[in-house]
C-alpha cells in the first residue's frame, strides 16, 4: 500500500451488483478474492463485483469482510453504507464461524 493511493470503493451498482472500483494492486484483489470477489475481463480493464443472486445479507456480509479486510492492511476503502453488515457480524463472529469446536481431539488433513 502506497501513501496517496487512490481510494478502493465498494459499492451496489446500477444494475444491484455488488462490485469494487478503483486501482487494485496484487494484493488487495487477493483480499477481495478471498471475500469472495469475482474478477471479469472488459475492454476497458476489470469488472470486480460479488456474485450475483446470492441474498442481500450475504453481499453485505462479504463487502463488509472485504472492507475490514482492506482496511486492515491499510488501504483508503469506502464501503457504500447500504453494504454494511450489521453488528451480529463481525471479525470475531467469522473467527469464531471458522475455528472448530475443541473436542479434545486433533486432526491432521493430509492433500
Amino acid at each position: 500500500m502506497t501513501p496517496g493511493a487512490e481510494r478502493i470503493r465498494i459499492v451496489r451498482g446500477p444494475g444491484g451488483q455488488v462490485e469494487a472500483l478503483g486501482r487494485l494492486d496484487t494484493l488487495a484483489a487477493s483480499l477481495l478474492r478471498r471475500a469472495g470477489f469475482l474478477t471479469f475481463p472488459t475492454l476497458s480493464g476489470q469488472w470486480v463485483r460479488l456474485p450475483f443472486d446470492m441474498g442481500g445479507e450475504w453481499e453485505n456480509e462479504h463487502a463488509s469482510w472485504a472492507a475490514d479486510m482492506l482496511t486492515a492492511a491499510r488501504y483508503p476503502i469506502t464501503l457504500d453504507p447500504t453494504l454494511r453488515a450489521g453488528p451480529q457480524f463481525s471479525a470475531s463472529s467469522r473467527a469464531r464461524s471458522a475455528t472448530p469446536p475443541a473436542s479434545g481431539l486433533s486432526a491432521v488433513h493430509r492433500h
